[in-house]
Parts: structure tokens; sequence; C-alpha cells
């Protein structure tokens, strides 16, 4: 199994935008831009239609140009300060539903990452992530980097990444997940912390034949030896439900990136935002890198069956 050197290195990254856009997340897309040297692309897509008159027929109708106008007057500023940095930076609109013109630009042009914000917690917690960023997370075929609700601004520590965690079990697309965050970790100079959490009605099974330390220790071989003797790595199992430690270990550790990785959820958690990914994207202070199912699967993984899914204690959309 092999992760793509753009997805912890990339060279283009698109920072799918809102309008009025989230200059927060904005400005997490612009310090990556320039760490790594890349190109940024501002991406919208606009589903919402201009309607004009005619001036000498009094007929209305959708003027897209207009509609495209508009928004492209509305990002270039920040194309603009992009720019000031030393950053090549292009804007692009397109009409039509947002999360598919943003998968389909992704089959157009290279892109190593997508950057973008997710929308608050609605007033009984309905929506946690947003359709649109619930379908790039989903679907992407490169890592999609979110920008939570909660997340501290990153300008106060200059962006800086430094700790790293990365959420992890004994399945299959854990090698991938955590070979990426070491892959990170590398690139960014920073330490990596590894966490396995035990669910409750698992404890018993697990801890059958096997310590917590035992269980520990098993956790460095899902990192490839090479990787493993350039960063420093803690591994941490405990018990407990997979959000809430996940959570409690971002704020203990002062993590600055959170990775997870997931191969889907039940119809069930999909619907009641149940999910682990939802509850850390809504409230994490950290930015988090979520490695879909199409990610893992070109990086070898193959599929698991959805009863098997929902076993992955940091991985359920």
């Amino acid at each position: 199994m092999a992760n793509k050197p753009g997805w912890s290195k990339p060279s283009t990254i698109l920072f799918a935008s809102e309008i009025p856009s989230n200059e927060r997340a904005f400005n997490f897309a612009v310090a990556q831009a320039k760490e790594f040297g890349a190109d940024l692309v501002l991406f919208h897509a606009y589903d919402t239609l201009v309607v004009a008159a005619s001036e000498t027929s009094g007929i209305r109708y959708y003027d897209y140009a207009a509609a495209a106008r508009a928004d492209v007057k509305h990002l270039e500023p920040l194309a603009q300060s992009a720019r000031n940095a030393g950053i090549k930076c292009d804007v692009v609109v397109r009409p039509g539903l947002a999360a598919d013109q943003i998968l389909g630009y992704l089959r157009e042009r290279h892109i190593d990452r997508i950057v973008m914000g997710t929308h608050s917690p609605g007033p009984i917690g309905k929506i946690l992530v947003g359709s649109v960023a619930e379908a790039v997370l989903r679907s992407a075929n490169v890592p999609v980097f979110v920008i939570g609700p909660e997340v501290v601004d990153g300008a106060y520590r200059n962006f800086a990444t430094r700790s790293i965690l990365c959420a992890v079990s004994f399945i299959e697309s854990s090698f991938v997940v955590a070979n990426f965050s070491a892959e990170l970790a590398l690139q960014h100079h920073a330490r990596l912390t590894l966490q396995h959490v035990i669910r409750p009605q698992d404890r018993a099974e697990i801890l059958a034949g096997h310590s917590i330390e035992e269980i520990e220790s098993d956790l460095l071989c899902l990192i490839s030896p090479e990787l493993r003797d350039q960063i420093a790595i803690q591994t941490i199992v405990v018990p407990g439900d997979p959000t809430e430690e996940l959570l409690y270990q971002s704020r203990a550790q002062q993590a600055d990136l959170i990775v997870l990785g997931a191969h889907g959820a039940s119809a069930f958690a999909a619907i009641a935002r149940h999910g682990v990914v939802y509850k850390v994207l809504a409230h994490s202070h950290c930015p988090v890198i979520t490695l879909s199912p199409a990610v893992l699967a070109e990086s070898g993984v193959k599929y698991i069956p959805e009863h098997k899914v929902e076993s992955f204690l940091a991985g359920v959309f």
C-alpha cells in the first residue's frame, strides 16, 4: 500500500469557497500553499440564478454570465491577497451543484488537496457538516482538509503544524491512514500520536488476551520502518467513547491537526449525524484531514462490508 506524494506535500490546492467566503478557512488554505509552494485554486459553484429583465421586451430571464461575474468579483480580492503572498492563484466559478462541480473539477485538473470550511451546527444539531462538505468528504479522491466551526484561528501560531493526532484501529485502512499521518509529520517536523479507542462493547474481547501496553506497542507496526525511524511517535490505547476520547486527546496533546479515515456509514448514521467524523468536525478545536473511501481505494485498500465499517472506531461518516 502506498500514498501519493502529493497527498502529504501538495503542489495544487483547491479551496472550495462559499459566498460570502469563509475567510478563516481561506487563511488556512493560503498558509498551506505558501508552506508547500503550491498553486491555489479558489473554486466556487453556484446553483442560484441571477434573474434579469430585458430592457426591450421586459421578459425576465436567467443570466448565468451575470452570476458568474458577480461571484468572480467577490473572490478576486481573496485571490489577489494570495498573489501578494507569492502564491499562484486562479479563480474558477462554475454553474451547478457545488459538490458535483468540485468533484468534476478534480477529474479535469491535477489537485492534491481540498481545503474547505463547514457550517455551524443547526439549532437542533441537524447539520454538523453541511451537504456539500458531506458529499465531498465521502467521494473526493484526494485528502480533504476541513476547518470546522470551533477551530481556533491558526494565525496566532503562524499556522504551524507541530502535533498530529491520528485515529487508528487494526483494520487494513489504518495502515494507509497511519502512514499518511507519518508522512505529514515528516513534512511538518511534527510529533505524531496514534490513538486507538476500544469501545465498551468490544473491551472484553480485545483485552482478553492482550494488555493495553501490548496493544500500544502493536500500533507502531502500522507505520513503515523507514518513517518510524524519522519521526517522534506516541501510541495511546484507551477504552471509551471514540468521539469523546479523540476530542479529549486532541486537547491534551495540543494537536494542530487530526487525521481520520473512513469507508462510509450506515444509513442511520448518515441521517442522524451520529458518526464519529461528524461529531469531531463539529467540535474539534483544530482542523481535520479526512481520507475518503476513494483515497483509501487508490492506496490499495479493499472494500470493507458495512457491518465491519461500524467497528472502525474513528472512521464512520
